[in-house]
C-alpha cells in the first residue's frame, strides 16, 4: 500500500477541496509530464525486455500469486488498524472492517487523481467527523498515522541498509546513509533542547515571535498545541504507542513481502540482501505523488534498484509490474467502489427510527 502523504493544515480542516488546496500548480503538471515522458522513452528503449517481462508475468503461478495478494491485503488492514487504534484512544469506537473500508477508499482517491492526497485527506476527515470524532481527534488521526508510517518506513530503510551491507552498492546506499545522518543530527538537536533550558527558552521566543508575524504559522502553532494536548490526554506515556507503531511497521513489512512473493510467483530468485533496501528507497519518491499513483516513478525506481542487486532487466521489470498490479491496480477499482458506496450512504439520511445513540459510528464492542 502506498505511503500516505502527511496532510497539511488546510487538508486536515477539510478545505482541501478548494481550488488552491486540491488543484496542483503548473510546476506539478510540468514535472509530471516530464516524468511520464521519460518513462515512455525508457519503455521504448527497453521494449524487448518488456516483451520478455510480459511473458514471465503470463506464466505466473496462481497459488503463489494468491500468497502475494494476501500479503498486500494484510498490509492494508494493518494501516487501517493504526488509524482505528488512534480513534479508539480518543474515545471513538470503530470496527476494523469499517476503518479498512475508509482506508481503502481514501487510498484509491489519493492514488488516482492529480492532487489526490488533498482530496483523500479532506474526504477521510469528513468521514471521521461523521463518526463523531471531534475536530482535533480527526486531525490527530491523520497526522499521527502519517507520522507513524514515516517513522516505520525509516526503520525499514535503516534495516535494509544494514542488511545490504556496505560492499559493492555504495551508490545505492548513499541516500539511506544520508537519511541516517539527518536522523542523527535531528536527535542531537532534540537532545540539546532537552538538556539546555536557555536554548529551549530561545527557541520558544523565536516560535512565538514567528506566530505573531505570520498568520499561517499562528494556525500551525494552535493546531500543534491542540494535537499535543489531545495525545497527552488520551494516551500518556511512551509504551501505549508501541502497538500502533508496530502495526505501522507491519504495514510496510507486508507490502515488502508482497514484492518478495511476486518474485517468488514469477519463479525469480529473490535478492534477499538488497530487497528491503530497494523497496524502502522506492517508497520515498513514490510517497511524493509526483504523478497520479506515482505512475512511472515507482516502476522506474524499483526496476532500476532490482537490476542493481543482480536481476536481469526483464526479471526486474516483470517483478515490478506484478507488484504494482497487486499493490495499486487491483486496489483501485475496489477502493473506488468502496468510496462510491460510502459517499452515497453519507448523502442518504437515515430514517429517524433507525437513528440511535451511536449514529454516525459503529457501536462499541
Amino acid at each position: 500500500m502506498p505511503m500516505p502523504r502527511q496532510p497539511d493544515l488546510d487538508e486536515i480542516n477539510g478545505r482541501a477541496q478548494e481550488p488552491h488546496g486540491a488543484r496542483p500548480g503548473w510546476a506539478w503538471w510540468l514535472g509530471a509530464t516530464a516524468l511520464v515522458t521519460a518513462a515512455v522513452l525508457l519503455a521504448i528503449g527497453y521494449r524487448q525486455e518488456l516483451a520478455r517481462a510480459a511473458q514471465l508475468v503470463a506464466r505466473v503461478s496462481p497459488p503463489k500469486l494468491a500468497v502475494a495478494l494476501a500479503f498486500e491485503a494484510a498490509s492494508l488492514v494493518c494501516f487501517a488498524a493504526v488509524q482505528r487504534w488512534l480513534l479508539h484512544a480518543g474515545g471513538v469506537r470503530l470496527s476494523l472492517k469499517s476503518m479498512t473500508a475508509l482506508a481503502m477508499a481514501a487510498n484509491a482517491v489519493a492514488g488516482a487523481l492529480p492532487g489526490g492526497a488533498a482530496f483523500a485527506a479532506a474526504w477521510l476527515y469528513r468521514q471521521l467527523r461523521r463518526r463523531r470524532a471531534e475536530k482535533v481527534l480527526a486531525a490527530a488521526v491523520l497526522v499521527a498515522s502519517g507520522a507513524l508510517s514515516a517513522l516505520a518506513l525509516f526503520l525499514l530503510l535503516v534495516t535494509g541498509a544494514l542488511t545490504a551491507g556496505l560492499g559493492g552498492q555504495g551508490g545505492v546506499l548513499r541516500p539511506a546513509l544520508a537519511m541516517l545522518g539527518l536522523a542523527v543530527g535531528l536527535s542531537l538537536v532534540l537532545l540539546a533542547l532537552a538538556r539546555s533550558a536557555r536554548l529551549r527558552a530561545a527557541v520558544q521566543r523565536a516560535w512565538k515571535r514567528a506566530g505573531r508575524q505570520a498568520r499561517r504559522v499562528l494556525r500551525l502553532q494552535e493546531a500543534l498545541a491542540g494535537l499535543t494536548a489531545q495525545a497527552r490526554s488520551v494516551q500518556p506515556g511512551f509504551r501505549p504507542w508501541l502497538r500502533p507503531f508496530g502495526l505501522a511497521v507491519l504495514n510496510w513489512t507486508f507490502d515488502a513481502a508482497c514484492l518478495a512473493a511476486s518474485l517468488w510467483a514469477l519463479g525469480i530468485g529473490v535478492p534477499w540482501s538488497g530487497l528491503l533496501l530497494a523497496y524502502a528507497l522506492t517508497q520515498i519518491p513514490g510517497s511524493l505523488r509526483l504523478t497520479p499513483g506515482s505512475l512511472g516513478v515507482v516502476e522506474v525506481s524499483l526496476a532500476t534498484l532490482l537490476i542493481s542487486y543482480g536481476l536481469r532487466p526483464d526479471q526486474a521489470i516483470a517483478a515490478t509490474l506484478l507488484y504494482r498490479i497487486l499493490s495499486f491496480w487491483t486496489l483501485q477499482p475496489i477502493g473506488w467502489a468502496t468510496w462510491l458506496g460510502l459517499t452515497l450512504r453519507a448523502r442518504s439520511p437515515a430514517p429517524p427510527s433507525a437513528r440511535g445513540p451511536y449514529e454516525g459510528s459503529d457501536a462499541p464492542h
